[in-house]
């Protein structure tokens, strides 16, 4: 999926030789077969070109899915075999891209996870979000999705116990106050974006626009919208390509949810719809231009069930930090007009364009497991057919918490939600369970200054 003089291998004919044949034709040296682990970090392979076959295949240890962020491992080993085996991995060839950062001619391609049975590793996110989509086949619904993701330029901070600063600009000055839509405040960092902007192009992640947002050297992009995997493919690859460009000009780039404790979070907003597969027609709307049942049932669906899948969309301890009153972000699943106040916001549209943006998830969310989850519980309301609340008017930050406050809240309501457990299958929730509550106890065991400095004396 590269420009037109560096087309992807098509997947008719025969897979292997199309492959073999893109590499020599781009002079290909060494691959990179990566998947998405339950944070969403690339972790697979680099192995030379000529060595690299379909037919032979890679293989990684299953327990790969159980690997927290820290690097660290559960005690709790049940969702994969004990003996610790591996598993297959197969490339999706229309993921074949060129790493345009790398000093040798590289590609990339994202590979799914398959057990020595054929059968596949229902743990492995790719596949949970693939699952989900299947279920929409079935009943002739295409979903379509559409990101919006928030990050932080920040000034190199190799101390981790000193807070983060915005970094110095081409004015060579940091932003001192929040500059929300300023152009001229994009443009102090005018030779990132360039560089950002030639290496997605080459990555083939289409991005629709670039704004400044309310944080300081806070921005957001909106990709386009399209089938839910390929674009989380795109997440994916598109986090890694910012923090690989930012470190180019000696910045970072964050996607934390909150990263500042004096600036606001940075979320990931998903735009959703459907469309019918036989028609190809927004089933959202009725012929009339009027929202249709199905609509008002995909936002109950939400409703009902976004707490209850909160973990998904919020997974890590910091993600709770950003999701408080008044802070740009909800706090609970009210929808409305127009309402960015709300969890659920229905932008002005065109009847075509009808469509529901969940703006529950945070930056920090494994893409393809907080789409997978957006679209779950809009699935579980349309063939329910469960009834949304009315629209709220004014601003839903002065309602009440309806979401989780913390991670381990958030994990109980996940395992105890039988239907979202249904939908993301037993073993996924085992995983799942497993690496965060590993996390959040490796999280209990650090003393923080803010203990040290009101605790230590005073107590």
């Amino acid at each position: 999926m590269l420009n037109a003089s560096h087309s992807a291998p098509s997947v008719s004919g025969a897979p292997e030789r199309s492959i073999r044949e893109w590499l020599q034709q781009n002079r290909i040296e060494d691959i990179e077969a990566i998947i998405p682990d339950m944070t969403g970090i690339a972790r697979g392979k680099l192995i030379p070109a000529h060595k690299y076959s379909e037919e032979v295949g890679l293989r990684l240890p299953e327990a790969i899915f159980l690997q927290t962020v820290t690097g660290d491992y559960p005690d709790d080993w049940s969702a994969v075999d004990p003996a610790d085996k591996d598993v297959l991995l197969k490339p999706d060839i229309k993921s074949f891209r060129l790493v345009p950062w790398a000093s040798e001619p590289t590609a990339l391609a994202i590979h799914d996870c398959y057990y020595a049975d054929g059968s596949e590793v229902e743990m492995a996110p790719r596949q949970v979000l693939k699952k989900i989509v299947a279920l929409y086949r079935e009943r002739g619904w295409e979903p379509v999705v559409a990101p919006e993701l928030e990050f932080y330029l920040i000034k190199p901070n190799p101390d981790s116990d000193y807070p983060l600063e915005p970094p110095i600009g081409r004015s060579g000055r940091a932003e001192s106050g929040r500059q929300s839509y300023s152009i001229d405040a994009v443009n102090e960092f005018d030779p990132l974006f360039e560089d950002l902007y030639d290496y997605c192009e080459s990555l083939d992640i289409p991005l629709e626009t670039l704004i400044h947002e309310s944080g300081a050297a806070q921005m957001e992009v909106n990709l386009l919208h399209g089938d839910p995997v390929e674009i989380a493919d795109q997440a994916f690859l598109f986090k890694r390509t910012v923090r690989e460009t930012a470190l180019r000009h000696k910045m970072y780039a964050s996607f934390m949810a909150k990263p500042m404790e004096n600036e606001p979070g940075s979320a990931m907003h998903i735009h959703q719809s459907i469309v019918s597969t036989q028609a190809g027609q927004n089933i959202f709307s009725q012929s009339d231009g009027e929202a249709s049942p199905l609509f008002y049932w995909h936002i109950g669906g939400l409703q009902r069930y976004l707490p209850a899948a909160l973990s998904l969309l919020a997974p890590n301890i910091n993600s709770y930090r950003r999701i408080q009153r008044y802070n740009a972000a909800p706090i609970n699943v009210q929808w409305g007009l127009d309402n960015r106040t709300a969890g659920l916001r229905v932008p002005d549209s065109s009847p075509d364009a009808r469509r529901i943006e969940n703006r529950v998830p945070g930056a920090d969310c494994n893409p393809y497991l907080a789409i997978a989850a957006s679209l779950a519980c809009g699935y579980l309301g349309m063939i329910d057919e469960i009834d949304p609340s009315a629209p709220i008017t004014g601003s839903a930050y002065e309602m009440s918490y309806e979401l989780p406050r913390n991670l381990e809240q958030a994990l109980l309501a996940f395992n105890e939600s039988d239907p979202l457990l249904d939908l993301f299958g037993r073993r996924f929730a085992q995983a799942w369970t497993a690496v965060k509550e590993k996390e959040y106890e490796a999280f209990l065991h650090v003393i923080s200054s803010w203990e040290r400095e009101h605790l230590l004396l005073n107590v």
